[in-house]
């Protein structure tokens, strides 16, 4: 995509808040009318800078008091393996796979500590694991690409 301008920014960062505004409220926000800021909008989806909409969900809300990261140490072999195991867990609620000693950082939410021990143990047939209980989680910062600096 060629390269985002201030108001693209700015409707980044307005629906990176807030995902439910229209396109009359995104509009009055940058100084742009309804049909202007949709089609700015359109384009970034497009594009794919603006690949999709979500509700934010409180675990706790939903009895899942128990939130961990998970990192696995795995061999190539078991990759794969690991990662359809995380597939099906209902509790990881995302994996990455990452550089460095550990192959696969899974984030976790449980409803007691005994469930998150048995996820913890159907990924150690796979390699050591280590896991970290999140004591908080603050909140996402947005994401906001710096204008290029081309001289």
């Amino acid at each position: 995509m060629e390269s985002l301008d201030q108001i693209d920014r700015r409707i980044i960062e307005l629906l990176q808040g807030n995902g439910r505004l229209t396109g009359a409220e995104v509009g009055r926000r940058v100084g742009l009318s309804q049909p202007a800021a949709s089609a700015r909008i359109l384009r970034l989806e497009k594009a794919g800078v603006i690949a999709g909409y979500r509700a934010v969900v409180s675990a706790a809300a939903l009895g899942l008091n128990i939130h961990a990261v998970v990192r696995l140490r795995t061999s190539h072999a078991q990759l794969s393996p690991a990662l359809d195991l995380a597939a099906r867990t209902s509790e990881v609620a995302s994996t990455l796979r990452v550089t460095g000693e550990d192959c696969l950082l899974f984030d976790i939410q449980c409803v007691d500590a005994a469930r998150l021990e048995a996820v913890v143990d159907s990924f150690a047939r796979y390699g050591p694991v280590t896991t970290s209980l999140v004591l908080h989680d603050y909140p996402l910062k947005p994401l906001m690409p710096q204008p290029s600096t081309t001289s």
